[in-house]
């Protein structure tokens, strides 16, 4: 590297070190699940997993990412026109549109990629993509990729989105597109203002449902579910590396007419290889074993109750919702990320946000619950906050 560049970004790293806003990476020495070893702490308790069904560490879902890696091999060889691809994927991707309400699907390597894939392959000059304030950065990468008109309204305002669609009647499709659940702030999309206005405008509702599905809705087939709309939705891109067991990957879900298009010219998916097959065998346990148990998702959801409320009673304010997200909003970056330190200490993994994550003076501890959470892994984290918020004056 020339070292002019290498210093500037040196300078730049001391620089996060003296603000206080450098980022550590913590060394895991066991499987995702409630309570990991860690490299230097030994034994913690995790509360900033998106592991929210605790299927990461299952033995159905890792004895299926076992058999497809002896069945198929260690990875695909190529891209999927070129040299095939596996009836796994197949499988997995006809499962996904089932589950969540579309004739079709097709999987990615992940949903950033589904979602960089999505907008500059279907929308053109022509078109305007309509997104909310807050939704994730891969939606702001695949729109800003898109050659489409780009028009933000602000977050979850009703109001905003319907004057913006009145405004670009003349487009040929406008497409609008929100997080079904925002991962940071951990309030829920109102899908039902946005599908009834979407209708009223001849729009197209697109949901990226990262943090939904597995989570929301009864079964856990996503925001959709949860507000009674299943099979309402245009378009569904999700992930297969939070609830669904954690690995890695996306989908997006959608018409058959929609699905086959990206086949044809979605540059993500025809330019890299696919999923490997351990990873689509381990999905697809994980979706026919939340089927079986749906009890996983109505655990979730009593923990997160419970968690929110004794956050709430010893004073620290979470935000308000009813996801298993559950972030405590505390200013400065530098203050986030001391807090999440010191939680660290008493054996609480929970990671603090703040900019450029989350905007200037909103940095936050995010907690995240689990089902595989326990009442007493709870207590423990409760115990270590309270002791954490009086050193600091929190509470």
């Amino acid at each position: 590297m020339k070292a002019g560049l290498d210093a500037r970004l040196a300078e730049d790293l001391a620089g996060f070190r003296r603000d206080g806003v450098y980022k550590t990476l913590n060394v895991l020495a066991s499987p995702q699940s409630a309570w990991v070893e860690m490299k230097g702490r030994g034994r913690v308790l995790i509360l900033s997993s998106n592991n929210y069904l605790g299927l990461s560490d299952a033995p159905e879902v890792i004895a299926a990412g076992k058999a497809a890696l002896d069945r198929f091999g260690a990875g695909t060889g190529s891209v999927r026109f070129i040299c095939g691809t596996f009836s796994i994927h197949e499988e997995l991707e006809a499962a996904l549109a089932e589950w969540v309400g579309t004739e079709a699907a097709l999987s990615y390597v992940s949903c950033w990629t589904a979602n960089e894939g999505l907008m500059p392959t279907i929308l053109d000059e022509r078109d305007v993509v309509i997104s909310d304030a807050l939704n994730h950065a891969s939606i702001i990468d695949g729109t800003r990729l898109c050659k489409a008109q780009r028009r933000v309204y602000k977050h979850s305002d009703m109001a905003d989105l319907e004057a913006i669609l009145e405004e670009t009647s003349g487009a040929r499709t406008r497409f609008v597109i929100t997080d079904g659940v925002f991962s940071m702030e951990g309030d829920i999309a109102d899908l039902p203002e946005i599908v009834s206005l979407a209708k009223r405008h001849d729009a197209v509702v697109a949901v990226d449902d990262s943090h939904g599905t597995g989570v929301l809705g009864a079964t856990g087939r996503g925001t959709a579910e949860h507000h009674g709309l299943l099979g309402e939705i245009d378009v569904i891109t999700s992930t297969l590396g939070k609830a669904l067991g954690g690995a890695a990957g996306g989908f997006t879900a959608g018409s058959a007419s929609l699905v086959d298009y990206l086949v044809q010219r979605s540059r993500p998916q025809l330019f890299s290889n696919a999923l490997p097959a351990t990873v689509a065998g381990s999905a697809l346990a994980a979706v026919r074993l939340l089927r079986a148990e749906p009890q996983r998702v109505r655990r979730l959801h009593e923990n997160a109750t419970y968690f929110r409320s004794a956050l709430s009673e010893m004073g620290l304010s979470p935000l308000p919702g009813r996801t298993p997200i559950v972030p405590v909003i505390l200013g400065e970056t530098a203050a986030a990320l001391r807090a999440s330190a010191m939680l660290l200490d008493e054996g609480v993994f929970v990671t603090g946000f703040g900019y450029p994550v989350v905007p200037q003076g909103h940095a936050r501890i995010r907690c995240q619950l689990s089902a595989a959470h326990t009442r007493e892994d709870l207590d423990f984290a409760l115990a270590a906050f309270r002791k954490v918020a009086a050193r600091l004056a929190l509470a």
